[in-house]
């Protein structure tokens, strides 16, 4: 059998897959490195000089261990030339049993949705910040509503939402990816700043003492919890596959995505993380680009927050288009006849390459009124970066470490008891006893935020 042929054709032809290494590297950067890049600092300050940088190296590569695992998942039951799964949870239902797929379900689609939302109100806070921290200074509470920039990042979404999928966003990832290149290297450049006019390096081998044990202890648990989720991106890894073309091999391409995407993140990480650290030591602020002193260059500060911003667009989409994508399947083979639903239509967009764009009334529906109501969330629950930590918490174990173990366990034919068994387990031993704690301390602080809470209304 002729395996360049297999690989192009068989359970192909749905859709067109025109992906490369450098699309797929895009959307993985895009991705990975959230706002969260800017809390390193802090999070590296509540585990020391030891625990930090080691946790950060640790989870980098556990990322990209299970992301090759999971890379080989893609299609069953060989990886090369097996059936395609299209996402996440099909790749589930051809490994393992139903139980495991619902399971899947539900942790990836509650945090691919909540990443949105999260978003939402991040965008916002970066929006209002600069502007109240001109007016009334660095050490002000700024608390404002911020109901209209809301909706304008709302609406913003509701545009980008209609292009039909991944594969016709990849020139929005790569300028996210590259906003968020931009606003890191502007906290980096702030932070040798700062580290330099210190004239040493601050922090401690070990978490701070400053504050009481047991506050000290919580802290230690969120921020083990935030380094872990800095990296994972498993919950979009197969939909981001799904777009690869081959020959290559799409697990071969994915691995080397995965590397390249990864590879620069540590760097990123490691770098922001711990000059941050030098540079602030104990004090270190949960957002690098907030934390500087009454002499901040405001200009730069505000360069920054809009680089923010417009990553956080393009990074919306990333994790919107795999919920819009199950959601439209599911509708389709529900109403096969509907005309509603399957009639297209097309429009010519300038700039665009490929062609017209196509959609149909169901598909600009759904998707406007799914990105208003996400919208509507974000106003009533402010705090919900908080329940995001949670939700990260309780989704980081099953997505990133227990599905892809599992999958290759059954792909493989691993015996129970075999060496390479006992290893995978105690590494999903290990990555579900990180995940409990830092639920943990998420639900800790949960119940900080929620004494400051105001629908409509935002603190940062």
């Amino acid at each position: 059998m002729d395996q360049k042929r297999t690989i192009e054709d068989i359970d192909g032809g749905d859709h067109a897959r025109q992906g490369t290494l450098w699309s797929a590297t895009a959307h993985i950067v895009t991705a990975v490195i959230g706002s969260g890049v800017l809390a390193l600092a802090w999070s590296v300050a509540q585990l020391g000089w030891i625990a930090g940088p080691l946790a950060l190296f640790g989870f980098s590569g556990v990322t990209y261990y299970t992301s090759t695992l999971l890379a080989n998942s893609y299609r069953s039951p060989d990886p090369i030339i097996g059936e395609r799964n299209r996402t996440y949870m099909e790749a589930v239902r051809s490994y393992l049993g139903p139980k495991e797929v619902f399971m899947c379900g539900v942790a990836q689609y509650v945090n691919l949705w909540g990443t949105m939302v999260g978003y939402t109100i991040t965008a916002t806070t970066s929006m209002m910040r600069s502007d109240c921290f001109h007016r009334n200074g660095h050490g002000a509470r700024c608390e404002a509503s911020g109901t209209v920039l809301m909706v304008v990042f709302g609406l913003i979404q509701v545009v980008l939402s209609q292009f039909p999928s991944l594969e016709n966003i990849t020139w929005l990832s790569v300028v996210a990816a590259v906003m968020s290149f931009a606003y890191s290297f502007i906290g980096l450049g702030l932070c040798i700043a700062q580290w330099a006019s210190n004239g040493g390096i601050r922090g401690g081998l070990a978490s701070s003492s400053a504050v009481s044990s047991s506050k000290r202890a919580w802290n230690s648990l969120l921020a083990l919890g935030n380094i872990a989720f800095a990296y994972t991106f498993a919950e979009v890894l197969i939909e981001i596959q799904d777009t690869l073309k081959s020959p290559p091999p799409e697990n071969k391409t994915m691995k080397k995505a995965a590397m390249y995407g990864i590879g620069v993140t540590t760097i990123f990480y490691l770098s922001l993380g711990c000059i941050g650290y030098a540079a602030f030591g104990d004090d270190a602020p949960g957002n690098i680009l907030a934390g500087f002193g009454i002499y901040e260059p405001f200009w730069l500060i505000d360069v920054g927050n809009i680089c923010l911003i417009l990553h956080l667009v393009g990074a919306y989409q990333v994790y919107a288009q795999p919920v819009f994508a199950t959601i439209e399947r599911r509708i389709a083979s529900q109403w096969p006849e509907a005309k509603f639903i399957h009639r297209t239509y097309t429009v010519r967009v300038p700039l665009m390459e490929g062609g017209p764009l196509s959609f149909t009334l169901s598909k600009l529906l759904l998707r406007s009124v799914f990105v208003l109501l996400t919208t509507l969330v974000a106003m009533l629950v402010p705090f919900f970066n908080a329940v995001l930590g949670l939700l990260g918490a309780l989704s980081f174990w099953p997505l990133t470490v227990f599905f892809p173990v599992s999958m290759h366990i059954a792909q493989r034919g691993i015996g129970w008891g075999a060496p390479k068994w006992v290893l995978l387990q105690s590494l999903s031993m290990l990555c579900l006893l990180i995940s409990v704690a830092a639920s943990i301390g998420s639900v800790a602080d949960i119940v900080d935020s929620l004494k400051l809470a105001t629908p409509f209304k935002i603190v940062s």
